[in-house]
C-alpha cells in the first residue's frame, strides 16, 4: 500500500531537483495542472497513468522509490547505451548470390520490448 503523503514528499523531491514549480511539472509530464495539486494536497490519488508519466518523462526516477520510497533518487541512469546492432545467434549462412529472383528487399529484427527495426536495401 502507497502511503500518499510519503508519495507526495517524494514528488515534491523530483520536482526541486529538476527545479520545477507544480504547473511546470504538470506540463512536462502531459496531465492537467489541477492533477499534480489534487495528489500534492491529498485530494486524490495518483494513478497508474500518472506514475508511468512520470518515471517515463524523468528516467532518473525509480518507480520503486516513487511508489514506496525503496532504491534512490536519483537513479543511476545508464551512460553506455545499449547496441542495438543486430547480430544473430547462430552460425552466418552463406547466401548464394547467384540464385535468380532471390534478392533480399528487406529484414526487420523484433526485440523483446515489443519494439522492432528494419533494414533495407
Amino acid at each position: 500500500m502507497v502511503n500518499i503523503s510519503d508519495f507526495t514528499a517524494r514528488l515534491k523531491k523530483v520536482m526541486e531537483h529538476h527545479h520545477l514549480t507544480a504547473s511546470l511539472f504538470a506540463d512536462k509530464i502531459d496531465v492537467q495542472r489541477s492533477s499534480i495539486s489534487h495528489i500534492i494536497s491529498g485530494r486524490n490519488k495518483p494513478s497508474l497513468d500518472f506514475i508511468l508519466k512520470v518515471t517515463n518523462t524523468f528516467k532518473d526516477v525509480d518507480i520503486y522509490w516513487l511508489l514506496n520510497g525503496k532504491g534512490s533518487f536519483p537513479k543511476q541512469v545508464e551512460e553506455n547505451k545499449i547496441d542495438h546492432t543486430p547480430t544473430l545467434p547462430f552460425k552466418e549462412k552463406q547466401i548464394d548470390t547467384n540464385q535468380v529472383g532471390k534478392k533480399i528487399q528487406r529484414i526487420l529484427v523484433f526485440y523483446s520490448d515489443a519494439t522492432f527495426d528494419e533494414y533495407q536495401k
